[in-house]
């Protein structure tokens, strides 16, 4: 169910000061797909389960005290051959101010971030990692979007180039603890029962993990590879109607 601010926070709250939390985007958001959220149905940190959504989106949640979440959920397009997009799934949580002049600062949390990477055409493995990504947004807006009729929020990156939009969906946010999910002792104990260095994990791309079920085994749900095959072969088809179908009207790109 989505959820709405008071009337008394719509539009953009422009402060002066540094380390303060606006309030208009507190919540959690997410892109027009609205399957990618923040919380358990993305990340379970017990078992260090990146869970795939039914569609791509991204999703960040913000608490008015400072913490956020986010969710990334990506088919990366390949101009050589667009029926073989890869798949990216990223997810880290931290903290996050409002500075003087108006960009959001996000920290994250270096050791809880984690990132799935799937290249289903470059070989029988995907790769499991851990994610650690501060980011600076140069502004936002929040307004009420004319279309849908529920807030919006618009983030610009460093550069100034925006992110997709995002809409309310809950407020309060759904979130994971704020806290220190993978404590550096925890980190070491798995580490020394997988007898590996860091978290660098190569799975099988038939999305059954071969750790799955070992002691101390880092255990990941696939990006789903039939899924990424039909979304190239969409580009595929985008593309053809995009170079054809002006010249058969006589149009010269």
């Amino acid at each position: 169910m989505r959820a709405s601010l008071p009337a008394s926070l719509l539009g953009f709250v422009a402060l002066s000061t540094a380390q303060t939390w606006p309030f208009n985007i507190v919540g959690t958001w997410s892109t027009k797909s609205n399957k990618t959220l923040t919380g358990p149905g993305f990340y379970d940190p017990i078992k260090e389960n990146l869970i795939e959504p039914e569609r791509t989106g991204i999703s960040y949640s913000f608490t008015g005290d400072g913490h956020y979440e986010e969710a990334y959920y990506r088919a990366i397009s390949n101009p050589a051959n667009p029926a073989c997009p890869s798949g990216i799934m990223q997810w880290q949580h931290g903290g996050w101010v409002m500075n003087a002049n108006g960009s959001l600062s996000l920290t994250p949390i270096a050791i809880d971030g984690r990132q799935l990477l799937s290249e289903p055409c470059k070989g029988g493995n995907s790769v499991y990692t851990r994610y650690n990504q501060t980011e600076l947004f140069t502004r936002y807006e929040y307004l009420i979007d004319p279309y849908h009729n529920i807030p919006r929020l618009n983030l610009f990156r460093f550069d100034g180039s925006p992110l997709n939009p995002m809409y309310l969906v809950m407020s309060p946010p759904m979130m994971l603890p704020t806290t220190t999910l993978h404590p550096p002792s925890a980190t070491a104990t798995a580490r020394s029962k997988n007898g590996k260095r860091g978290l660098d994990v190569e799975v099988p791309i038939n999305w059954k993990s071969k750790l799955e079920g070992s002691e101390g085994a880092q255990v990941v749900r696939y990006v789903n590879a039939e899924r990424l095959w039909w979304v190239g072969l969409a580009m595929t088809g985008v593309g053809g109607l995009l170079y054809v179908g002006p010249r058969r009207m006589g149009v010269t790109l």
